[in-house]
């Protein structure tokens, strides 16, 4: 953004200057490269921040479903606007994770962001909170499913690397840094908890969330 930036300075200093045409097309090409650059800093931001805080446990214990309606509330305006529906299951008396909320809701906006993105033919995104095990350890499994063109499998391994894209020039188009997945990892490692990816060209992806409950 940075480089796409300075090249339409220099334009509009030099033979653009002149062209209230070409004047409107680039500031509004450089408002978009300036968005673009603003959200990299902050996932940079956000991503370094989680980094220096990955080995402390969090100690609060997070109603999970709260934080996935406040979430699903303020996308929803994006989901109609591209024609998506938003779906939320989750059994009653869910107990409450061990967690940070503000972390906890970086995850949900992360994966829910992510499936509204690319999964948006599918014209559904459905989220559900379930109660799991994993090596005898009781667990809450937050799931983000879309139904969008899929993910090929060599792809899932390298998902969560910084900056790594299936489809470069579409996750540019879509407002992506290749940041999200990265942020995600982080954040379940930091609660000690578990991600797993599923996919299938075709049929969507699935991204879960396994997260250890609150002492009781």
């Amino acid at each position: 953004p940075l480089a796409s930036l300075s090249g339409f300075i220099d334009t509009l200093r030099g033979h653009a200057k002149d062209d209230p045409e070409a004047r409107e097309k680039f500031l509004a090409i450089m408002a978009d490269q300036a968005l673009r650059m603003r959200r990299l800093i902050e996932d940079l931001l956000s991503l370094s921040r989680i980094e220096m805080r990955e080995h402390v446990r969090p100690s609060d214990s997070v109603d999970l479903l709260g934080v996935v309606s406040d979430v699903t509330d303020g996308l929803s305006p994006v989901a109609e606007q591209n024609g998506l529906e938003i779906g939320v299951t989750a059994p009653a008396g869910l107990p409450k994770v061990l967690g940070d909320r503000e972390e906890l809701a970086q995850v949900v906006q992360n994966l829910a962001d992510n499936a509204l993105r690319y999964g948006r033919s599918g014209k559904r995104v459905d989220i559900s909170l379930d109660r799991a095990e994993k090596g005898g350890r009781p667990y809450i499994r937050l799931s983000v499913r879309d139904y969008g063109a899929g993910i090929a499998k060599e792809h899932l391994p390298r998902l969560t690397e910084r900056f790594y894209r299936v489809d470069a020039a579409a996750s540019r188009a879509r407002g992506g840094t290749g940041l999200g997945l990265a942020i995600v990892k982080h954040i379940v490692n930091r609660h000690q908890g578990m991600l797993q990816i599923e996919s299938e060209i075709g049929q969507g992806s699935s991204f879960s969330v396994l997260l250890p409950l609150a002492p009781q």
